[in-house]
């Protein structure tokens, strides 16, 4: 057991599961093409095997030498469900998930400290996106309001109704073809039009959005300190034991010595 323990949690082995998602990749990208797939379709195949067995062997290991303690990472609950959906036999109307066997090349992120650090940040800074997916929210409906009652006659391609008005201004919002496609055509016939659009494309795209790239930042970097600080804690740990350790050993050397004195 403990032999099995030191080889999953090597560095060569993370290394090597490493290659094979990355190879994993590949292999699922080259079976897009069918010229690739009529002349090497066999060994793609059998390749693709074989990764997956490597895959489910490290995960079984996992499950070995954890045991209940496995479930208590969900980063090894996400590789178990990322690898559970390509043992899934896809025929019939089950066909359809051989196309989710891509997301094995999702475990990267659970591997690469970089990249799960990302994404814990993310997931961090949900709660405090909420507010300002409400804020967004309220100045959409509200917008979308008044560009129906003020625009809806004159075009109702764009704003005959709430829900045409809400997709036209989520287009502006990306500045997707905003002003000759929306804003221009409106400002023939409305000309200070202009007054309604710029400042809901300073509100949306150049504040609002913005903030959502704050909160994200804001989240990773106190995720990085908490890293950060967790290493120096387990550090100190380790050299206040080492302390310890040599004053019993001086203690030790100590007691032996006037053990040893002449009487």
């Amino acid at each position: 057991m403990t032999a099995l323990k030191s080889l999953i949690e090597s560095r060569r082995f993370e290394a090597f599961i490493t290659a094979l998602i990355f190879i994993n990749a590949v292999t699922l990208g080259l079976e897009t093409s069918p010229t690739v797939v009529a002349a090497f379709g066999g060994a793609l195949a059998v390749a693709d095997s074989a990764i997956l067995a490597v895959f489910v062997f490290e995960l079984i290991a996992r499950l070995v030498v954890y045991r209940f303690d496995f479930f208590r990472d969900p980063w090894r609950i996400f590789d178990l469900l990322v690898v559970g959906v390509a043992l899934i036999p896809a025929t019939g109307s089950l066909s359809v998930l051989r196309a989710l066997r891509i997301l094995r090349v999702l475990r990267l992120i659970s591997i690469v400290p970089s990249l799960r650090r990302v994404v814990t940040g993310f997931i961090t800074a949900l709660p405090g996106m909420g507010s300002i997916i409400l804020l967004l929210s309220l100045v959409f409906y509200v917008s979308a309001v008044m560009a129906t009652k003020l625009y809806g006659a004159s075009f109702p391609a764009l704003f005959g109704d709430l829900g045409a008005s809400l997709y036209t201004l989520f287009q502006v919002m990306t500045l997707e073809g905003w002003s000759d496609g929306v804003v221009r055509p409106v400002m023939e016939i409305y000309p200070t039009a202009w007054l309604f659009f710029i400042p809901f494309i300073v509100a949306t795209s150049f504040t609002v959005l913005n903030l959502f790239i704050g909160v994200i930042v804001s989240a990773m970097e106190e995720e990085h300190e908490a890293e950060e600080s967790a290493e120096r804690e387990a550090l100190q740990e380790d050299q206040d034991e080492i302390l310890r350790e040599i004053r019993a050993l001086r203690d030790e050397v100590r007691e032996l010595k006037v053990g040893n004195r002449p009487v």
